[in-house]
């Protein structure tokens, strides 16, 4: 009766959570793993660890295909170029290495980027996987040219070290979280700080991310909080709790391809999701046996990869179905 009154009908009621489910248990890495991260294309996953190597697996038969190795210590962080075909490590070995995943040469190593002089910690490519940006135990963030393999730029950016870089969608600007509790936005092109997002010495920011539509930035802290901040107004407008991260360095991100929701590993063992827009708790995922330390959603599938620290050494796939 209202829509023939001229108003608009209800809209249809949102479709009910699909809990995931543990698929498959990957292992391979003899250490702890640190990192995993679905390739834009969503064919690959790639998994790091502190055994020094870099793992390439099928998205799809969660197979192994290949095994890169080369750096001299533990890896922290992997960062894939946006037309899936280069693979970055950021490496306890003060280095970053280049790999093309589709080389069939025995050594995939096409550039090894040395200036840090402590562990290089995190790292990201632009969108435009022209540049990548750095974050190192030096208190440095450094931008580089992926063709040449240059330095393009050291910004002395934080005062301890730095947990986190990440380009917005237009490559225009870099977050960088550190462990001094600040947050700042960078200028990618002068390296001039735009504005400090949070500086609030304790407690320290141990990872940072832009949302996928560039708008907002997902800020953990060692308090076990979640922030969403809209960086333009300076403003937290979103707050998830009920993971536990008061030690590591924990990667969190945005799931969207069923509705849209914040994932984020915990210390208690779990993976954690949350509704973006209600903040409450949807799922907590169970199984692992130490730190879920990474986590990476599939870019077009209902699929999550996690990765367990060294009382773990596993990556474990989730997914809904349908």
């Amino acid at each position: 009766m209202a829509s023939q009154q001229g108003g608009s009908a209800a809209p249809p009621p949102a479709a009910p959570y699909r809990p995931y489910r543990l698929l498959q248990t990957l292992t391979g890495h003899a250490r702890a793993v640190s990192c995993v991260k679905f390739s834009p294309d969503g064919r690959l996953l790639a998994s790091a660890s502190l055994d020094k190597t870099v793992l390439l697996w099928s998205a799809q038969t969660l197979t192994l295909i290949s095994r890169f190795s080369g750096h001299a210590d533990g890896i922290s962080d992997l960062s894939w170029s946006s037309d899936s075909h280069y693979l970055c490590s950021a490496s306890d070995d003060r280095s970053l290495r280049i790999w093309d995943v589709r080389s069939p040469a025995p050594d995939p190593c096409v550039k090894i980027l040395r200036g840090h002089v402590a562990f290089v910690f995190c790292v990201n490519f632009n969108p435009q996987s022209s540049l990548l940006a750095s974050g190192g135990f030096d208190n440095t963030v450094r931008i580089w040219e992926v063709k040449t393999g240059r330095l393009v730029r050291t910004i002395e950016a934080h005062e301890q070290p730095i947990t986190s870089v990440h380009f917005i969608r237009d490559g225009s600007i870099v977050v960088s979280g550190s462990h001094d509790g600040s947050c700042k936005i960078w200028d990618t092109a002068s390296g001039q700080c735009l504005k400090v997002l949070i500086d609030d010495k304790l407690p320290a920011v141990s990872f940072a991310k832009f949302s996928p539509n560039g708008k907002f930035i997902l800020v953990a802290t060692l308090d076990s909080t979640l922030k969403l901040w809209n960086y333009s107004t300076g403003k937290s407008l979103k707050i998830y709790t009920g993971h536990v991260n008061k030690v590591y360095c924990i990667t969190s991100t945005f799931s969207v391809t069923n509705g849209k929701y914040i994932v984020s590993g915990s210390e208690d063992h779990c993976v954690y999701l949350w509704d973006l827009q209600g903040k409450n708790l949807v799922q907590k995922l169970e199984g692992h046996k130490d730190t879920v330390i990474s986590v990476s959603c599939h870019p077009s599938e209902n699929m999550i990869a996690s990765a367990g620290l060294d009382n773990d050494r596993t990556i474990r796939i989730w997914v809904q179905d349908s």
